[in-house]
C-alpha cells in the first residue's frame, strides 16, 4: 500500500472515531435506554427505580420512517418504472434493508448505500446499506462527492478490541486490506471496477453547506425526553408518598401496631387496611387530604406539545386526545406538517439512492441511459381510497390524465400496473370490433378508398 494511500486511511480512522460518542448516544435515545444520565446528581440513587424512559425519539423516527417506501426508479422519457433497475432492487432484498437504512440514517443523521460485485455471480451486483457507525467517509471539497471510505470488520477485533481487517473504497476499486505490526495496512484482497467513482452513496438527514453529515432527526427532541422523564419520576415518587390520603394516630402506643400474635404489622399493612383500631378511646385517627397530581400531568403534555411543535408529529401520536374527537379531515389536516417533512427527506434521500443505483447499473452491464434517473415513492399522505379515487375518475374523465397514470395515483404497486396494462392489451385484442378491423384487407397505399 503507497504512502498516500496508508494517510487517506488514518484520516478515515481518525473520522470513525470522531463520531462513534455521538452515534451510541443516539442509539441509547432511540432503544430507550438512556434514562436521565445527563441529570447525574440531581437523581438520587433510591429514586432511580422509579425513573421511566418516554420513548418519543423513537416515535418521531418512526412516524417519519413509516411513511417512506420506494415504488421504483423512472428514466427519463418513460411513463412507467423502469424493470431492470427494480430487478436490482428486488435482487438484493432492499425493499426490507431500505426501510432500516431509512430508520438508520434518520436516528444518526446519515446512512450509506454500499455497490459491489456479487461473490456468487460477478454480473450481479450487490448493493448493501450500512450504518454510519460502520463506514466513515472523505469528501471531495469541489465536487461534493465521496472521494474514500471506510468500513472496519469487527469480526475481526485483535486482543485490543480493535478490528485488523477493513475494507477501504476508492474511485477505482474496492479494497480488503489487513492491519499489520507496527500500525501499517496491506491489501490482501481487490476488486477493480474501474467505475471511476467510490461505490458508497451517504443518505443523509437534515444536510446543510455547512454540514455534509448530516444531523439526527432526534436532536430537538431528547432534551426535552430529559425532561419529561424528571417530571414523570417526580410523579412516581409523589404517588408513592401523598396519591393515598395518609393517617394520624394521636394517643396511639406501641402495641396498637402488633397483630394478635403480638408481631409488629408491617408498615405497608398499616399504611393500606381497610380497618384500624386502637385501644385508647381518647386516641384520635384521621387522614390528610390526597395530593393533586394534575400539575405533573400537565407538566407533561407542556413537554409532549413541544415535542409536537419541533418534530411535526401531531399532538395525538404523543397520546394525548381532545375531549371531543377530532373528525377525519381534521386529522388529515393535523397530519400536513408531518407530510411535508417526509417529503423533504424524500428529497434528500433521492440523489443518493439514485447514484446507488446507476451504479449498480453499470456493473450489471446496464445501458448508461440512467443519468436522467427519478425515485417513484409511495404518497406519505393519507387520503381515503375513496376520496382517492373520486379524484382521480374525475382527472380521467376530463381528459387530464391517462388511465395509466390513474393507477400511479391510486398506490398500486409497478407490478400490479404492468399486469393491469397486460390485461387492457389482452381485452382489446379480444374486442370484437378490433378483431373485425384487423381481419379488413390492408388498402394499398397508391389506391384511392371508394367514395
Amino acid at each position: 500500500m503507497t504512502a498516500p494511500t496508508q494517510a487517506l486511511v488514518t484520516a478515515l480512522e481518525r473520522e470513525h472515531a470522531r463520531t462513534t460518542k455521538d452515534f451510541r448516544l443516539y442509539e441509547s435515545y432511540y432503544d430507550g435506554e438512556e434514562r436521565l444520565n445527563r441529570l447525574g446528581l440531581a437523581v438520587p440513587p433510591e429514586m432511580r427505580q422509579l425513573v421511566v424512559a418516554i420513548n418519543w425519539p423513537r416515535l418521531v423516527v418512526l412516524a417519519l420512517a413509516e411513511r417512506l417506501a420506494v415504488e421504483g426508479f423512472r428514466l427519463a422519457g418513460e411513463s412507467e418504472t423502469d424493470k431492470r433497475l427494480w430487478d436490482i432492487w428486488q435482487d438484493n432484498d432492499l425493499d426490507e434493508e431500505s426501510a432500516l437504512a431509512f430508520i438508520e440514517a434518520l436516528v444518526q443523521g446519515r446512512a450509506y448505500a454500499v455497490v459491489g460485485q456479487h461473490p456468487d455471480d460477478p454480473s450481479r451486483p450487490l448493493v448493501t446499506f450500512e450504518s454510519a457507525k460502520n463506514l466513515s467517509v472523505l469528501y471531495d471539497p469541489a465536487t461534493r462527492a465521496v472521494r474514500a471510505a471506510f468500513r472496519p470488520l469487527f469480526d475481526s477485533e485483535d486482543d485490543r478490541g480493535v478490528p485488523a481487517r477493513a475494507m477501504l473504497y476508492l474511485p477505482d476499486s474496492n479494497q480488503l486490506i489487513e492491519r499489520r505490526p507496527g500500525g501499517q495496512w496491506a491489501t490482501i484482497g481487490l476488486y477493480e471496477h474501474r467505475l471511476g467513482e467510490v461505490l458508497v452513496t451517504p443518505l443523509v438527514n437534515r444536510a446543510r453547506l455547512s454540514n455534509r453529515d448530516g444531523q439526527t432527526e432526534m436532536r430537538d427532541v431528547v432534551g426535552l425526553t430529559d425532561a419529561a422523564c424528571r417530571a414523570i419520576m417526580n410523579l412516581g415518587v409523589a404517588q408513592e408518598l401523598m396519591a393515598v390520603p395518609q393517617r394520624y394516630v394521636l394517643g396511639a402506643s406501641e402495641s396498637d401496631f402488633k397483630d394478635a400474635d403480638g408481631n409488629p404489622i408491617p408498615a405497608w399493612q398499616a399504611y393500606i387496611g381497610r380497618y384500624f383500631a386502637v385501644a385508647d378511646p381518647d386516641s384520635k385517627v384521621g387522614q390528610f387530604t390526597a395530593a393533586n397530581l394534575s400539575n405533573f400531568t400537565g407538566v407533561i403534555e407542556h413537554y409532549a406539545t413541544n415535542v409536537s411543535a419541533v418534530s411535526s408529529v401531531p399532538p395525538s401520536y404523543l397520546g394525548f386526545q381532545t375531549e371531543n374527537p377530532p373528525s377525519a379531515d381534521a386529522i388529515r389536516a393535523g397530519e400536513q406538517r408531518l407530510i411535508t417533512r417526509v417529503e423533504s427527506i424524500q428529497r434528500s434521500f433521492s440523489g443518493g439512492l439514485e447514484r446507488g443505483m446507476r451504479q449498480a447499473d453499470r456493473i450489471a452491464g446496464g445501458r448508461g441511459d440512467a443519468a436522467r434517473l427519478e425515485t417513484v415513492w409511495r404518497d406519505p399522505s393519507t387520503p381515503t381510497y375513496a376520496a382517492k379515487a373520486d379524484a382521480v375518475a374525475k382527472l380521467v374523465s376530463a381528459g387530464i390524465l391517462p388511465v395509466e397514470a390513474s393507477w400511479e395515483d391510486l398506490g398500486y404497486s409497478p407490478e400490479r400496473r404492468r399486469k393491469l396494462t397486460e390485461l387492457r392489451d389482452r381485452d382489446r385484442d379480444q374486442d370484437p370490433a378490433a378483431v373485425f378491423a384487423r381481419a379488413l384487407p390492408a388498402i394499398p397505399d397508391d389506391e384511392e378508398p371508394a367514395a
